[in-house]
């Protein structure tokens, strides 16, 4: 199997590429690649938490669906073993966007294997989230006293992004979220 491409090369924004259709003519993305992130939301979804941490993004950028993947099972490896399910964990972003590459040879006898420029639409290699400078990525309800515990596990995750990222609290007063 080929080698990942560096996260570098797709960092930046781009337009969208998601054209996907049922009809094979207007299906200009041949091989769908599938994605590597198992669950979005994870711990007791049924109750409501008075504390709410959310990673914010410091960037406009791509998130891959192998690094959300990583911060996901480290962020809930610490939940899981520390709060015992009582918690909420949510991924808020979902990997819409087709990586294309354009592999080119090098080396001897390249010039018989590869078309340069001419056709360089590329094949799928992944699948990429777009994220605003600002949007939420991942949210962690719990209680008062799991709230540290909760900001470790986030600033676990966080280091699996390629960008600055802020972890904000909330606290649901009177009905109303406050962030403190």
């Amino acid at each position: 199997m080929a080698k990942l491409r560096k996260g570098v090369a797709y960092r930046k924004l781009e337009r969208p590429y998601t054209r996907r259709s049922k009809y094979r003519k207007l299906n200009y993305v041949r091989a769908n690649p599938h994605n590597l992130i198992v669950r979005y939301d994870m711990g007791d979804l049924t109750k409501k938490f008075p504390f709410r941490l959310e990673l914010i993004s410091g960037a406009d950028i791509q998130l891959r669906h192998n690094s959300i993947e990583s911060a996901r099972k480290t962020c809930n490896r610490l939940l899981e073993t520390k709060l015992n399910k009582n918690y909420s964990f949510k991924i808020r972003m979902f990997p819409h966007h087709v990586l294309r590459e354009n592999p080119l040879a090098s080396g001897a006898g390249a010039d018989r294997m590869s078309t340069g420029m001419t056709m360089s639409f590329g094949k799928p290699i992944g699948i990429a989230a777009q994220v605003k400078k600002g949007k939420c990525i991942m949210e962690v309800g719990c209680e008062e006293k799991d709230a540290m515990t909760a900001k470790e596990a986030l600033r676990r995750a966080q280091t699996k992004f390629p960008m600055h990222c802020q972890i904000k609290l909330s606290k649901l007063v009177a009905g109303k979220r406050v962030y403190l």
